[in-house]
């Protein structure tokens, strides 16, 4: 059974850091991309970043280029997202999926969820 475990949110003053990770059994890992996205109340699910299965190409939405940092580790079956200079525009429930296309524009073909794990960034 393919599982997507993400973990690591929590309540963070603004210009605090967090990593995400998400936890990955039942497939083999390092065949497939992975991407983190992102949803706000009342607002539409975005995507956040997603990193390709072996090379290590990444992909970054405009809002958070320069402050996140999208890794994996596939000895371990898992990936990160370290988020640096947190906003209150950031907090949202993120999730991570199984992609199975990446391109430089992001990740295409999602086709297991992660439950997710809520960030609050709030002074």
């Amino acid at each position: 059974e393919v599982q997507l475990q993400a973990s690591g949110g929590g309540l963070v003053h603004p210009g605090g850091s967090l990593r995400l990770s998400c936890a990955a059994s039942g497939f083999t890992f390092d065949d497939y991309p992975i991407g983190w996205f992102r949803q706000a109340p009342g607002k539409e699910r975005e995507a956040v970043s997603c990193i390709s299965s072996t090379s290590g190409n990444t992909y970054y939405t405009k809002s958070v280029k320069g402050r996140f940092t999208i890794s994996r580790d596939n000895a371990k079956n898992t990936v990160y997202l370290q988020m640096n200079s947190l906003k209150p525009e950031d907090t949202a429930v993120y999730y991570c999926a199984r992609g199975v296309i990446f391109t430089t524009n992001g990740l295409y073909g999602m086709d297991y969820w992660g439950k997710g794990t809520q960030v609050t960034v709030s002074s």
